[in-house]
């Protein structure tokens, strides 16, 4: 019988094709097993595995592979699993401080708008959301760029009051910071006792003195926006403020899991409802 590999989560697994469809398509894990000797399915069928890539489908699309019956019924298994998520970032918030940077870690930071867009300008707001509230982000870093974790906020303002409490909760003393030359933070961090390395963005994007750039976060901006975007997440600012904690759990807990996104995802689902 002619077996195809590929990876779940990043677990080899080998694909039957003469399997028929609505049966089991997966054979007898290759990789780390789900439980120790345990040769259970972890997918009943296709339609199990479209759900579980993350919600990342159109609805549209889900309908169609038959995972619900309608629009209503997803929204409402997105946000049970959202609560989820966000019910996971907060105890690990208690748990353990998110705390960032060290001997092996700089951190990068800077601040964006999140804000709703009307569909082609059209409505009541259709020169864009009033709101005036920001998205503070930190963003540790590896030295050698294996690994990023960030720290999302939403603040009232980028003034020094509030953006210099939330890095020192958070950034330990003595790291490196990359940042912008925002007043807020400006001279402010080194007599903190962090070392604090700036670019001028409107004069260059990578400093040529010291090379210090932050692409990083500009980057992580960008992939957590169209993220939101695509899954309508800043329509209201509780709503925004969910969908940032749920970046926060993907980074920090999902894709730590021994059993992946998926993986963690179920342990959090038995945490909350057992």
């Amino acid at each position: 019988m002619k077996q195809g590999r590929w990876l779940l989560d990043g677990w080899p697994f080998q694909a039957f094709p003469e399997c028929p469809d609505g049966q089991s398509i997966f054979g007898r894990s290759t990789g780390r097993a789900v439980e120790k000797d345990s040769q259970q399915q972890l997918l009943g069928n296709r339609e199990h595995l479209r759900f579980a890539q993350g919600l990342r489908l159109r609805q549209v699309d889900m309908i169609t592979d038959g995972i619900a019956g309608s629009t209503a019924t997803l929204s409402k298994m997105s946000s049970l699993l959202r609560d989820v998520c966000v019910e996971a970032i907060e105890r690990r918030r208690r748990k353990k401080e998110q705390r960032l940077g060290g001997r092996r870690e700089f951190v990068v930071i800077d601040e964006s708008h999140f804000r709703h867009k009307r569909k082609y300008g059209r409505g009541r707001m259709a020169g864009g959301w009033t709101r005036k509230n920001w998205v503070f982000g930190m963003l540790g870093v590896k030295r050698k760029g294996q690994r990023s974790r960030p720290v999302l906020r939403l603040v009232q303002r980028r003034a020094r009051e509030e953006l210099l409490p939330l890095i020192v909760h958070h950034v330990r003393r003595g790291t490196c910071v990359l940042s912008d030359e925002w007043r807020a933070y400006r001279q402010a961090l080194t007599a903190l006792g962090y070392r604090h390395y700036t670019v001028n963005h409107s004069v260059e994007y990578v400093n040529a003195d010291t090379g210090c750039h932050t692409q990083h976060i500009e980057r992580a901006w960008r992939t957590y926006k169209d993220t939101i975007t695509r899954l309508r997440g800043n329509r209201t600012e509780d709503l925004l403020r969910d969908h940032l904690s749920l970046i926060e759990w993907n980074e920090w807990l999902g894709k730590k899991h021994h059993n992946g996104r998926l993986g963690c995802l179920l342990h959090d689902v038995a945490k909350k409802y057992t």
